[in-house]
């Protein structure tokens, strides 16, 4: 029947006629018919049919069974194999029974499967010799097979071999628990890359790290990264393939994945290269599902812009871009307010469990201590209702032994939650969520567990854990409420009792302590800016007392334009058209370049200096990343200091034009590396030193990237400075602020400043160069980067700190844009989309609306020597130090820069390291400076 419809549906009769199938068809229907004649049963040439297992793999393909080249292959190898194999038993089982011919005497009993097992041990060349062909004719066939068999066995056997080798044991499907959730991660997968980021994600100090991570890559594991993937088997999959391919993405459920983590590689020849195939990553997984959550590591700024092409690309919806030159600038900038604040920053968003030991030096196991703090985030109970920032802060970190950064406030309207670091005015509403700074996730939740009723005379913090108040009604302890006004009336009592003022942030007791600092436009010495020690603490030489007076003396013309009576905002465009920046008309860039004479002839102080190595087709590093944080609306225009780029003005000229409308900026067409370009901008003088390179590292010797930043580091501070024109210009004027004792800069300065003592901060490719930075130290080479001492000291930062983002933008989504809103200066989704255009800034008149953008936190540092918070530089205690300058000044302190040598020996150092979120009862000294967020304070005749 199956003959005769073939016959029927083919095309061409004649060829059909003639196909092998046929011929198998003609041998094996025709001694069917045969036997019913005979009425016996003849076993003919049935054993023909098998060749018919030859279509099998037609099947299965008509089946879309097989679908790759390689099993489509395979399956045809294997079924030509079998069937020869079948087919040659059936000839040699007909003729050994059937006999000698012509008589068919003397046949020769043997059973169809001896016949298959006799067949393949001829074949294979074996021969055991326990079965034989008996008849003449079958021994001749047996021969003619053994050619046949052995060309057979020879070729394809290890054809399929290697067919079933290629098949990768990376070439599976991913099968996850039920209920389990797994991330996809792919871009760029290595070894240290992937080390890294599963030394953060897996940390212990995570809490129920429930997650599966699963790799993507077109290339295989080598030995190396085998064994990473076989200690971490049970929490870690990898597989090979492309995120190009859809049957890829299918193969590690992308679709069914809670998110998908792009890595970038930091060190690539072409940024622009790697950022654009990231970019068609990102394309390509969200065509595939475009509500899977995608967070991806960009290394240009500009590229960002491509992403908010992607119609399903949503940050609402927890998509995210990790802007390695953004954040790394930013946080170098941020440095250059608060020198130290970068590694600050970069211990608490990493995940680190620090082990502090008595063979250690003091100041390690200080800095270590504050490197095992991290950021989380947790809801505050219901005591905190209706209290205010600070006074839930002080609560927070007295009595919880936390530190309350911020608060997530949700907007009226409904609209979208904005991050507040250090709100002040507001009152907390409930279900807030805070940011902490704690050592676990385990301690945070005491924020959540605390309750006034049943903690309130707990003296452990550790005691503090889910109560079971009669009050604790579906999450909402109503009576709390209650008593956290209570706490607030009894913060604010305890203020005044301790003989404390205690007058909100930006009151009359702020204000007047602003005012007693600030005479007659003499200078400025306002607790709200950085302030440092002067320069006789432990004997170190230092010109900060000259940078920041001149500074101050230096801007005071513009001060006072903006500080007469007409209202200056509304008569012309000074901020850019969101408020969060200042801006000015476009400049060319001949306008801002300075020789070297014009330099030495201009008084620069109090001003940052940017060493830029950078041929004229280097890759832009966005240099704007820099300057903008800087150039943040939440200071005042005079507070804002002059940044001079020193290097190649062709390579500056390319990025002039995201530059152009930012005040203050001049441009020194020099090397970093001479040093008469270095005295000409008064290097001694500076505030920050920052130290860039903008070249691509050579593939042939990748730890030869930092030379360049090596040698200017060195260089510096290997130079003299003749502070002459430093006295003379100090001497000029601005006596009447000075303290008692007179000038420290006529006391301190004898003839020369060394370079060593100007504050310097480099930014490093290759992590292990960082041994090359202090000669001083006795780091091993294969020490991690953030327990170096340049990194502790903060004049060392190197992109690569900035891993772990990944692993906290995933885990909360807040931190992320918590911490770009400290780094950045403000930058805003509004913001985002107006740079994406590419024309740059856009300055706008003031409005209420704009205006009130400044009304925002900043980062500063605090000189615990002289001012307000003085008394506690004398053996005071940090809690004393934090309760009150919260209280009188709103300001919210979050650690300490402390010299690394604190005696007064003659070679004492002149380093200082970070101690991120001191202990309650840490000593506070008089050289110590405080970090801290501060408040933006409008002027009288500001309308704010």
């Amino acid at each position: 029947v199956y003959f005769f419809i073939r016959f029927i549906a083919a095309s061409d009769k004649f060829w059909f006629m003639l196909e092998l199938y046929s011929f198998v068809d003609y041998f094996t229907i025709p001694p069917s018919f045969v036997s019913i004649y005979l009425n016996r049963t003849w076993i003919g040439l049935r054993f023909l049919r098998a060749l018919r297992l030859m279509t099998v793999p037609d099947i299965l393909q008509y089946l879309n069974i097989l679908k790759t080249s390689t099993s489509i292959r395979l399956a045809q190898l294997i079924s030509i194999f079998i069937s020869v194999w079948l087919t040659a038993a059936g000839i040699i089982h007909l003729l050994e029974n059937s006999g000698d011919l012509p008589t068919f005497s003397e046949p020769v009993a043997i059973s169809y499967w001896n016949a298959v097992y006799f067949l393949m041990v001829t074949m294979s060349t074996v021969g055991y010799g326990d079965i034989t062909c008996g008849t003449s004719l079958g021994r001749v066939v047996q021969l003619m097979f053994l050619a046949v068999g052995l060309a057979l066995f020879a070729s394809v056997l290890p054809e399929i071999l290697e067919l079933l080798g290629s098949q990768s044991k990376w070439a599976g499907t991913y099968h996850g628990d039920k209920g389990k959730r797994h991330i996809v991660v792919c871009g760029h997968i290595t070894y240290e890359s992937v080390s890294h980021f599963l030394k953060d994600f897996l940390h212990e100090d995570r809490e129920d790290v429930d997650v599966e991570v699963v790799f993507l890559h077109r290339a295989e594991p080598d030995l190396e990264f085998e064994g990473l993937l076989k200690r971490q088997h049970t929490r870690v999959k990898y597989f090979q393939g492309s995120l190009m391919n859809a049957m890829d993405l299918e193969r590690a459920k992308v679709h069914e994945a809670d998110a998908c983590l792009v890595l970038a590689n930091k060190y690539c020849q072409d940024p622009d290269a790697e950022d654009a195939a990231n970019i068609m990553r990102v394309i390509s997984i969200k065509n595939y599902s475009d509500d899977i959550r995608v967070i991806i590591q960009l290394m240009q700024y500009h590229n960002k812009a491509y992403l908010l092409n992607i119609p399903s690309w949503d940050w609402k919806q927890g998509d995210d871009v990790i802007c390695l030159a953004e954040l790394k600038l930013g946080f170098i900038a941020q440095s250059c307010l608060a020198p130290g604040f970068s590694t600050m920053m970069a211990n608490l968003f990493a995940m680190r469990s620090f082990k502090t030991s008595p063979d250690m030096a003091a100041w390690q196991n200080d800095y270590l201590q504050g490197t095992g703090c991290e950021m989380y985030t947790e809801t505050l109970s219901p005591t905190f209702t209706g209290m205010s920032f600070s006074q839930a802060s002080e609560l927070c970190f007295v009595k919880l032994k936390l530190l309350l950064l911020a608060i997530e406030v949700k907007s009226d309207d409904g609209g979208d939650s904005k991050i507040s670091i250090n709100p002040r005015g507001a009152k907390i509403p409930a279900n807030t969520v805070g940011f902490f700074i704690a050592q676990s996730a385990e301690e945070v939740k005491r924020a959540w567990f605390y309750c006034k009723a049943c903690h309130e005379d707990v003296k452990d913090e550790n005691q503090i854990k889910k109560c079971k108040c009669k009050n604790f009604v579906g999450g909402m302890m109503i009576h709390s409420v209650i008593k956290s006004q209570e706490i607030s009336q009894h913060i604010t009592a305890k203020g005044k009792s301790n003989g404390v003022a205690t007058t909100k942030p930006g009151g009359p007791a702020q204000s007047s302590m602003v005012n007693a600092t600030k005479p007659a436009n003499n200078v400025k010495k306002n607790v709200s800016v950085k302030e440092e020690p002067k320069p006789n603490m432990n004997g170190r030489p230092t010109n900060k007392a000259a940078v920041q007076q001149k500074s101050a003396k230096m801007e005071v013309g513009i001060a006072d334009d903006q500080a007469k009576d007409f209202d200056f905002e509304k008569t012309e465009m000074k901020y850019d058209s969101t408020g969060m920046f200042h801006w000015t008309p476009a400049r060319a860039i001949e306008d801002c370049i300075l020789d070297r004479n014009q330099a030495a002839m201009t008084v620069l102080n109090g001003h940052v200096v940017v060493c830029l190595f950078a041929d004229p087709d280097s890759p832009l590093i966005g240099l704007r990343n820099l300057v903008m944080p800087l150039r943040a609306s939440n200071f005042h225009y005079h507070e804002l200091k002059h940044v001079v780029i020193v290097g190649s003005v062709d390579y500056i000229r390319r990025e002039w034009k995201t530059l152009q409308n930012l005040p203050k900026i001049s441009v020194l067409n020099g090397s970093p590396l001479s040093r008469a370009d270095l005295r000409a901008v008064n290097v001694n003088l500076c505030d920050m030193c920052v130290i860039l390179s903008a070249k691509v590292p050579s593939n042939d010797d990748p730890t030869l990237a930092d030379k360049e930043a090596i040698l200017a580091s060195l260089n510096i501070k290997a130079m003299t400075f003749d502070d002459t024109i430093g006295v003379l210009s100090q001497n000029n004027g601005a006596s009447d602020s000075l303290s008692p004792l007179g000038s420290p800069i006529v006391l301190q300065r004898k003839g020369s400043v060394y370079g060593a003592n100007v504050p310097m901060i480099t930014e490093l490719v290759n992590d292990s160069n960082v041994q090359f930075l202090d000669q001083d130290d006795d780091d091993d080479p294969d020490t991690e980067l953030y327990l170096t001492q340049p990194f502790a000291c903060g004049t060392a930062f190197a992109v690569s700190v900035l891993d772990s983002l990944m692993s906290t933008t995933y885990f909360n989504q807040n931190a992320l844009t918590l911490i770009r809103s400290l780094i950045t200066g403000g930058a805003t989704p509004e913001l985002e989309l107006i740079l994406a255009e590419g024309a740059g800034l856009r300055g706008g008149y003031s409005t209420p609306e704009t205006l009130s953008n400044r009304d925002r936190c900043r980062v500063g540092q605090i000189s615990l020597f002289e001012g307000p918070l003085a008394s506690f530089g004398e053996g005071g205690k940090y809690i004393d130090l934090f309760v009150a300058a919260l209280r009188n000044y709103g300001m919210l302190c979050i650690g300490l820069y402390r010299f690394r040598d604190t005696a007064n020996a003659f070679d004492a150092s002149s380093k200082r390291y970070v101690i991120t979120n001191p202990p309650t009862d840490f000593n506070l000294l008089p050289s110590d400076q405080v970090f801290v967020f501060i408040h933006w304070r409008g002027r009288k005749t500001s309308s704010v």
